[in-house]
């Protein structure tokens, strides 16, 4: 059963039966020339401070977070998350731009908790982020998409400025003087088939589709099909209503068990069998 699908364009489809279509996409693994010789994949333009701050907000960043930034220019998102106690690198294959980062942030006093490199950012790796800013182009983040949604963990927050991630809705949007800045949230994996065991031992089978933090499906306990209502996928966290039970579940790769910090049914516990 197919559980984990990836189209061409990034799009996240998961489930014994996918909101659509699609064919199996192998992750991306570009060709990288060397630095000398490969062009921005994007000009350079500054994010205006109130944008990145506004940025750093939605991702409700702290000093618990590892910031990632690619394409990081002149590092200003990257310095701003260190003054907010986090820490972070910079990722831009303008040697000049690298300099002038790291020039920055010397002068900011915060060069202990940051670095900047010059490297390609498909080339980057990611896996650590808890958080990933972005001011790409369209494309670009197209071509990255397929990365962000299979390396990151669940939970991790993206910021962009200006630019979409195409059909991946984004959890949050703000307009910051005529500028748009978008919120994504890393979802898990959900979309398949689980074995629950309820508190009493009754035995039930949750099947659900998703596509990006989008979920749906059914709950099917002692003979009776409950859909899915009020469903909601949040990083690792799923929420949703069957047979008028409400179920907070974390999920951590191929089990499922209640979340001790909402309401909801206790004592169950779920395995993936797809």
């Amino acid at each position: 059963m197919i559980r984990l699908l990836l189209l061409a364009g990034g799009s996240l489809l998961l489930g014994a039966c996918a909101f659509q279509a699609g064919g199996l996409f192998q992750p991306l693994n570009p060709v990288v020339a060397s630095l000398s010789q490969r062009e921005p994949d994007v000009p350079y333009v500054p994010t205006p401070a109130p944008m990145v701050e506004a940025m750093l907000d939605m991702a409700e960043i702290g000093p618990d977070d590892y910031l990632i930034d690619l394409g990081s220019g002149d590092g200003r998102i990257v310095i701003a998350a260190a003054r907010r106690g986090a820490r972070g690198l910079g990722v831009d294959i303008d040697p000049n731009r690298v300099a002038e980062a790291a020039n920055a942030a010397r002068f900011a006093g915060v060069e202990g908790r940051v670095a900047f490199r010059r490297q390609d950012l498909f080339a980057t790796p990611i896996r650590e982020a808890s958080v990933i800013a972005i001011y790409l182009l369209p494309d670009v983040n197209l071509r990255l998409r397929p990365r962000l949604l299979t390396e990151l963990r669940p939970g991790t927050r993206i910021v962009s400025h200006a630019f979409a991630m195409g059909d991946w809705q984004p959890d949050a949007h703000r307009e910051v003087d005529g500028r748009n800045a978008y919120l994504w949230i890393v979802p898990a994996v959900a979309g398949g088939q689980w074995a629950l065991t309820g508190a009493d031992g009754t035995r039930m089978l949750l099947e659900l589709e998703q596509r990006f933090q989008e979920v749906r499906g059914t709950l099917t306990a002692q003979g009776r099909s409950f859909a899915l209502s009020d469903a909601t996928l949040r990083g690792d966290k799923l929420r949703f209503m069957a047979g008028g039970r409400a179920y907070a579940a974390i999920i951590d790769g191929a089990t499922m068990r209640p979340d001790p910090d909402a309401s909801g049914e206790r004592g169950w516990q779920g395995l993936r069998t797809d």
